[in-house]
């Protein structure tokens, strides 16, 4: 079984992973994927360096840039858009692989963790999607607080993202994670139960 795990930009979806991982579930980060496909060499960072040019290579190593690409496509829907047509599909490809090794490792379960499980249409990858759940205000105080950036770009990527009710709604199940550890990781608990019953009916 698959389940797809997201949330908006700082809800906790690493750490709510993390927890299910202690009970023997499998994950996948997306977000650590985009990076893979992004990487030096690959087609993908050729194209975007083709489109917007040298500024967004890092000039020490060759990497992407990912503050200055962010700050492009956040203020420029379109371009956004096409950097989104570039790497979905190799980022949805990349997945399959990864989910194809992870399965054949033997967990009970591969979480599929993705800020953009419905946006970009990853949960059709899925048969079931958890979603992780904080008020706005808190997603952007601990936003601001790990990525150091601006107040502006964090809004910027929050409009970019479905909407705190929009997303609810899709979702199978709920973790709310605007409590403490103790709290998130008891509702991981109930879950991973549940999820292990299905899988034995």
């Amino acid at each position: 079984m698959i389940i797809g795990l997201t949330g908006g930009i700082g809800s906790g979806k690493s750490t709510v992973a993390r927890a299910f991982e202690t009970f023997g579930a499998a994950w996948i980060d997306a977000d650590d994927v985009a990076r893979e496909v992004v990487a030096a060499g690959e087609p993908a960072l050729i194209a975007i360096k083709n489109r917007f040019g040298d500024r967004i290579i890092c000039q020490d190593d060759g990497t992407l840039n990912r503050a200055v690409l962010r700050d492009i496509v956040f203020k420029d829907p379109e371009q956004r858009q096409w950097l989104e047509s570039v790497t979905h599909p190799k980022i949805r490809e990349r997945i399959l692989e990864h989910l194809k090794r992870l399965k054949s490792q033997g967990a009970p379960y591969v979480l599929l963790v993705s800020p953009l499980l419905f946006e970009s249409g990853q949960s059709e990858l899925v048969g079931r999607c958890i979603v992780v759940d904080v008020p706005q205000a808190l997603q952007l105080s601990r936003t601001l607080m790990r990525d150091g950036v601006s107040e502006s770009q964090v809004r910027a990527i929050l409009a970019a993202q479905l909407t705190r009710d929009q997303r609810l709604a899709k979702a199978d199940d709920v973790i709310d994670n605007s409590g403490d550890h103790a709290s998130m990781r008891k509702q991981v608990a109930r879950l991973d139960a549940s999820y292990r019953q299905l899988l034995n009916c």
